[in-house]
């Protein structure tokens, strides 16, 4: 890693606190855990830095999974407050979610940084198409399926997402707007199910980290303590606004808007691995 100026040193402090805000906002208006913001911008961050490719990926992972402990907090009790938290769905569904982390996780920390990173980038495509091209009210089902169908769908957004470094939210609500979920409480349901990857996934991702070479300073495993410290404060502050947007203004502009940088990230990210 290069010797950083303090003037640089500023200018990356800068662009992690306004990564903060954005995410937080993100987080509140859309579900998403703000890790689908915080990832990338992480990503391009330390390669900057020139931190090691083999382990870059992974450190933008731990470090956007343990941001959410906070984020996903503030925003999932914001919601909670509003009553679009449906519980009852969350008790009957948390166990498959958090079987998808635990295996999710593991395979996150037995495989190169460059595989983790094709994940991140061909699922963002399938998600920003599915912003794009999905038309409102285009439903599989009236209802979620039964088991195990259902609990099938719940290990997978839990595995996919912590190897994402996202929170439920990216695939947890287009998931239940498929089965006619009310887009408001799909949202902050999908916030609470953030905290169920975020908890264990932030905990597997320091441990698989232990030991690794060539870590940024100040990492605790594939947690990297800077960009954790100084995100946490903007993005849980701002979180708060984005769930009071949600449900004050039409986000479909703002969701168009996303979907371009969500598959303008992933072609990035999938150009630069494979060519």
């Amino acid at each position: 890693m290069e010797d950083l100026s303090l003037f640089s040193l500023g200018i990356l402090a800068a662009a992690l606190l306004a990564t903060g805000v954005v995410a937080g906002i993100v987080a509140g208006l859309l579900g998403v855990g703000g890790g689908i913001v915080i990832v990338p911008v992480l990503y391009y961050m330390f390669t900057a830095l020139k931190i090691d490719p083999a382990v870059l990926m992974h450190v933008a992972v731990g470090t956007s999974l343990a941001t959410i402990l906070a984020t996903g907090t503030s925003s999932a009790r914001s919601h909670y407050k509003r009553g679009s938290v449906d519980m009852d769905l969350l008790k009957r569904w948390w166990w498959a979610i958090a079987l998808g982390v635990i295996a999710g996780a593991t395979l996150a920390g037995n495989i190169s940084g460059g595989a983790l990173t094709l994940v991140f980038g061909f699922v963002a495509l399938a998600v920003s198409a599915n912003m794009m091209f999905r038309k409102d009210g285009a439903n599989l089902a009236d209802k979620l399926p039964g088991s195990p169908v259902k609990e099938v769908l719940g290990f997978l957004i839990g595995g996919i997402s912590v190897m994402m470094g996202i929170g439920g939210g990216t695939l947890g609500v287009p998931t239940l707007t498929l089965f006619n979920y009310p887009i408001r409480k799909a949202v902050g349901t999908a916030a609470a199910i953030g905290l169920i990857i975020a908890v264990p996934g932030t905990a597997m991702s320091i441990w698989f980290g232990l030991g690794a070479d060539n870590l940024p300073p100040l990492s605790l495993g594939y947690v990297n303590l800077v960009g954790f410290l100084l995100i946490i404060p903007a993005s849980t502050l701002s979180a708060p606004l984005g769930a009071k947007i949600a449900h004050t203004i039409d986000p479909s502009k703002l969701k168009l808007v996303f979907a371009l940088f969500l598959g303008f990230t992933g072609l990035r990210m999938i150009y630069g691995v494979l060519f």
